[in-house]
């Protein structure tokens, strides 16, 4: 071959652009006939070609240019090895076809090279083995090769059983051998044979809508699949395959001649297409293997390749990010537009419209504007738009041309849009409607409704957090929370929060809750407090819309405490009185109570599905029923501390006279107890513990151990009674967080005869209690032999962090306060979370003869956030210079394991 022919295809690829200028792909026939079908030498040549295609993308070449061109690099190789490796008759007889992305002409570094090995008939041995040779040869060179060899009606029958199958097919692109036998298999194949137009536009719908399902139905995922992920390029795919079936179009420009497409959108959607190419090449580049998935460890390098820097509030990754989640926002609403305009022409039956008011009508069951100038004419349809899907579930959607009308009139919602006393009423009456809030809400975002009528929403669209303790975007997040709140306000889902249900249900006024959860984060990445910035906008846009001064103040209030609940519940000891009374002077009354704890429940289960469980459930409902108890006292009436305990110590009676226990063994056993033990524990706690103690002979020298499944707290509850003896908290750690245990709070209590009875509540790694008889097992025996053998037992934990725990560098922060009215320090530890953690404070702990009383163990991400309550061994808060040996102690333990 020539080399000027070096670029001339058999079937040139549809969308071809101008070729690169490559100097390597024009010599590269020549190159290969001075190989002489030498394995190393071809290995070379791909290497090299990949080195420069790599230089080029980091030279900013257009990608677009750079995928061609390794396709057609791959079309040269593969055509001359064709012509070498196979004798002249068989290579004639036989045709080698290109399939899926590379029929496409499209290859990224490390994509795989899929092709389809065309026979007139099955072959014979010999023939045969000559082809498996060829693909083995080509595995040698370096080439991931997916290939299949097939007769054409094998390609049919495969085919119309498997629509991927028919998809790979779709595009076919010949390389070289017999062309009659490729015009023959897309004849077998065409609509009429298999696969009919509306039978592949359903297929294709379906698979598309099982692949959201398992990104969580949602695209804001932190670390998404470019390829498959919602807004990805297999939803612009999507759109080609179905355009190639019903028009037989080779390229998305031939939509717009269709008039399925505008210029512009058509514009929209190659940016979009090449800014996403650009990031999946990037992604190849940097793995140096196929990853089409952008994870956490690969966003911060293509931020800095892509030229993007930190700014003064916003990461140079977020910025990335927020433009990638941008960019398939967009991609999915064209996606949604084109595929509804597909199935109008290919599925609907054209029914004459159904008036439903002067301004919309339906048509074949989707909502339609009564004239394309409608929006410019009554800009407030396009909030009505929404109320009138929500008023009538029975209507499917929006028809394509409607959809294209509000997002070509996103420009009328202006300040006096904003001002109009008839907008706020439709707004508000979205948000008041009994059915259909969230969905709505999404709609509108979706259309870029929301962020126009809301300003600030619309900066918040796609900003991400560079953490893994906010799963998704924030105007993802903020749509989750707003769907939490939904759901604990319809009856049909009372079984997820049992508890929490009712209270949403008796709100006066559920819409403020919704405002609430709209603007709780809506002020991130700006600076200052967004909790603070949050609650003025919430308030300045609830009096636009002309809600009262006084629920509007309640929103604000809402925004500006957002975080209050969750915090002072995890963070604090929610058995001190005072604690509690301080948080009931806070809220106020019930009323604000309320709605601030079911937006806490809402927030933090949007937050991160793994962030939500049982135990915490079970907190948040233990300190609500406190400070709900403390608000109906009176906040002039405290409970004092005395009473307290003697009401938690009849309660626990109670239920230990009713398990049969005699009131002398209760006394026997609570004599040794500390008053102390009684605030920090619940009645069913401390009758459990009772009993194992009363049980167990408490006083034997080998301690005793307790596993309960599932405590009232939500959590598997482990007991450990057994002498004090050194290093006991960092010991039962490492046994727990060995055995792959998320530990949430400890208790250690001293006991008068030299024991200390230590407390642990643990869920597994999935959130789940223990509930499995053999892994209940499994835990007392390990931790029965740490007792027994406790010179043995070892002071570290052996699992390796995960991926994402070691993608983040969190510094070690410690501050350590005094309790005076508890006589105690209070040491505040951020830092990276990893597994010996807890093991590693435990011994500095020991270490520094400081007495550890209780933990309260938050885990953000990848970021750990726990509080430890102590006193040096006279049981006094530490004094200064004490605490401040004690931190550099901690921040050089924990520092030089990270490093």
């Amino acid at each position: 071959m020539a080399a000027s022919d070096a670029t001339v295809l058999d079937d040139a690829p549809p969308d071809a652009p101008a070729p690169l200028d490559w100097p390597l792909l024009n010599r590269l026939p020549g190159l290969l006939a001075e190989s002489r079908d030498d394995a190393e030498s071809c290995h070379k040549l791909l290497d090299q070609a990949q080195q420069e295609l790599r230089a080029r993308f980091f030279e900013e070449e257009p990608v677009d240019g750079l995928v061609r061109a390794r396709a057609r690099f791959t079309d040269v190789l593969l055509r001359t090895l064709w012509s070498q490796r196979l004798d002249s008759e068989l290579a004639a007889q036989l045709a080698l076809v290109a399939v899926g992305g590379y029929g496409r002409g499209e290859l990224h570094p490390y994509s795989e090279v899929d092709l389809l090995v065309l026979v007139p008939a099955p072959l014979a041995d010999a023939d045969r083995a000559r082809v498996e040779r060829l693909v083995s040869f080509l595995w040698d060179i370096g080439l991931e090769v997916g290939h299949s060899v097939r007769t054409v009606p094998e390609c049919a029958e495969e085919s119309a059983a498997d629509v991927g199958v028919m998809t790979t097919l779709l595009e076919s692109r010949r390389l070289a051998g017999s062309a009659e036998l490729v015009a023959a298999m897309r004849a077998a194949l065409a609509p009429e044979r298999v696969w009919p137009v509306r039978e592949f536009f359903e297929a294709k719908v379906r698979e598309q809508q099982e692949r959201r399902l398992k990104a969580n139905d949602t695209a804001y995922n932190l670390e998404p699949n470019v390829k498959t992920g919602p807004g990805g390029l297999r939803d612009i795919q999507t759109i080609a395959w179905v355009a190639k079936r019903h028009f037989g179009a080779e390229s998305l420009d031939e939509l717009v001649t269709h008039g399925f497409l505008t210029p512009s959108e058509l514009r929209r959607l190659k940016q979009a297409q090449a800014f996403l190419w650009k990031v999946r090449f990037g992604l190849h580049v940097l793995a140096g293997r196929h990853e089409d998935r952008l994870l956490f460890d690969y966003q911060i390098r293509l931020a800095q390749s892509f030229g993007y820097e930190d700014a003064s509030y916003t990461l140079a990754v977020e910025q990335l990010m927020q433009r990638y989640y941008r960019t398939i926002i967009d991609v999915t609403l064209l996606n949604e537009l084109l595929l509804q305009l597909f199935r109008e022409a290919i599925l609907t039956d054209d029914q004459p419209p159904q008036p439903l008011n002067p301004r919309f009508q339906v048509r074949n069951d989707y909502l339609e504007a009564i004239s394309e100038d409608l929006f410019a004419r009554v800009p407030s349809a396009l909030l009505e738009l929404f109320v009138l899907l929500q008023q009538n579930p029975q209507i499917r959607g929006a028809r394509a041309g409607t959809i294209r009308a509000v997002v070509r009139n996103l420009w009328l919602i202006d300040e006096e849009f904003r001002q109009n006393p008839r907008n706020h009423r439709l707004f508000l009456e979205i948000l008041r409607a009994p059915r259909g809030v969230t969905h709505e809400l999404r709609r509108m975002n979706d259309y870029g409704v929301l962020g126009r009528y809301i300003p600030a929403f619309g900066r918040i669209i796609g900003r991400m957090q560079y953490d893994l303790f906010h799963a998704y975007t924030v105007d993802a997040h903020t749509l989750f929370v707003v769907s939490n709140l939904r759901r604990l306000a319809m009856g049909e889902f009372d079984h997820e929060l049992p508890l929490v249900s009712p209270i949403m249900q008796q709100l006066p006024k559920p819409e403020l809750a919704y405002l609430g959860a709209l603007f709780h984060d809506i002020a991130k990445g700006r600076g200052g407090d967004h909790s603070d910035l949050g609650a003025v906008d919430a308030e300045a846009f609830c009096l636009e819309q002309g809600i009262s001064r006084y629920d509007a103040r309640l929103v604000a209030w809402l925004v500006k405490n957002h975080l209050l609940f969750s915090m002072t519940a995890q963070k604090q000891d929610i058995g001190d009185p005072q604690v509690v009374r301080q948080f009931a002077h806070q809220v106020g009354d019930e009323m604000h109570l309320d709605y601030l704890y079911v937006l806490t429940c809402a927030d933090v289960r949007g937050t991160n599905p793994k962030l939500w469980n049982s135990w915490k459930a079970s907190l948040f409902q233990e300190f609500h029923e406190r400070v709900k108890r403390a608000l109906r006292r009176g906040l002039e009436t405290p409970v004092d501390q005395d009473e307290l305990v003697q009401e938690i110590q009849e309660s626990a009676r109670t239920l230990l006279r009713a398990a049969g226990l005699p009131p002398s063994a209760i006394e026997r056993t609570w004599g040794r107890l500390p008053t102390a033990y009684f605030l920090r524990h619940t009645p069913e706690e401390i009758a459990r513990h009772t009993r194992v103690l009363a049980a167990g002979a408490a006083d034997a020298d080998e301690g005793l151990v307790s596993v309960e499944p599932q405590s009232e707290r939500g959590a598997t509850a482990v007991m450990i009674y057994a002498p004090h003896r050194r290093h006991g908290f960092a010991r039962a750690t490492a046994v727990l967080d060995q055995l792959a245990l998320n530990i949430l709070d400890a208790r250690i209590t001293p006991v008068g005869n030299g024991f200390s009875l230590d407390s642990y509540h643990v869920l597994e790694d999935d959130g789940s209690p223990i509930t499995d008889p053999e892994r209940r097992a499994e835990i007392e025996q390990t931790l029965w032999a740490s007792l027994q053998r406790p010179d043995e037992a070892p002071l570290a934990v052996s699992r390796r962090a995960t991926r994402h725990m070691r993608v983040f560098k969190t510094p070690t922060q410690i501050a350590i306060n005094v309790d005076e009215r508890n006589r105690r320090s209070v040491l505040e530890l951020t830092a990276g979370d990893r597994p010996g953690l807890l093991c590693d404070v435990g011994k500095v702990l020991w270490e520094e003869r400081v007495d550890l009383h209780a933990a309260r163990i938050s885990t953000l991400g990848e970021r750990a956030e726990d509080v430890f309550y102590l006193t040096d061994r006279a049981q006094q808060p530490l004094d200064a210079v004490a605490a401040e040996r004690l931190r550099a102690r901690l921040v050089e333990a924990l520092d030089r394991r990270v490093a």
